[in-house]
């Protein structure tokens, strides 16, 4: 899956690996899967993550990846701006 947000309060490439750190390490402990930030990383108000989790079963992949979705608008002052789920 692939996320982009835009980070409101982020008006330094300090304040946006603040934020992005923290939502790769609480994700990354909660989840169990796989992410980094893959794109804009020199924007300092949007982030783009790619999150990766392999498993035997889609539905539970998407599943993860629905949690995962609610995880971050609920935890973190970011705005979701898209986001791609793709399965192989």
């Amino acid at each position: 899956m692939q996320i982009g947000f835009k980070i409101p309060d982020s008006f330094s490439l300090k304040d946006k690996r603040r934020v992005v750190k923290s939502i790769i390490d609480r994700t990354r402990r909660k989840f169990n899967v796989s992410i980094a930030e893959t794109d804009d990383n020199d924007v300092t108000n949007f982030a783009v993550l790619s999150i990766s989790n392999v498993s035997n079963s889609k539905i539970f992949t998407e599943s993860a990846f629905d949690k995962i979705l609610h995880f971050l608008e609920a935890n973190f002052e970011i705005e979701l701006v898209s986001s791609r789920k793709e399965f192989l």
